[in-house]
């Protein structure tokens, strides 16, 4: 069955209980139970990463080109500093959808900019944990038009 890579940078593991005034009160858990139901509505199964490390997510994106069909990437703050994310999104050959739970683009000026956007298919924010099932959404609808 194909699968999909779900990988959440800095800081997420404290999702419920950081900052729950812009992030929510969801955890990381329900982001990786939704996200587990939503790939199963497609026939797809999901593995579910998190790291505060730069390196482990550079190397769970090399990793993946050869286990799973596409990546939902929360890089958290790394999104506005690592150009080492946006070259290992680039040397592999995945989809990968940029995704943010609150929107960046109402909060500070320093969280404008991207790194990875221009290497990513798209990019879902300000939607809460609502967006990674609209990650795997869109995903699927990628896989389903592209044999």
């Amino acid at each position: 069955m194909p699968s999909l890579l779900i990988l959440n940078g800095p800081n997420l593991n404290l999702l419920g209980t950081r900052e729950p005034e812009i992030y929510g009160s969801d955890t990381l858990a329900d982001i990786e139970a939704l996200s587990k139901v939503r790939a199963a509505e497609h026939d797809l199964t999901v593995e579910c990463l998190q790291s505060n490390s730069e390196g482990a997510l550079v190397d769970a994106i090399q990793d993946a080109k050869s286990k799973h069909c596409g990546v939902v990437l929360n890089a958290g703050a790394y999104t506005h500093t690592s150009i080492a994310l946006r070259d290992a999104i680039a040397s592999v050959d995945l989809p990968v959808i940029e995704l943010h739970v609150s929107n960046v683009f109402a909060r500070e000026q320093f969280r404008h900019y991207s790194y990875i956007s221009e290497v990513c298919i798209g990019v879902i924010c300000g939607f809460g944990i609502t967006g990674y099932g609209l990650a795997i959404d869109a995903l699927a609808a990628r896989m389903e038009a592209v044999p």
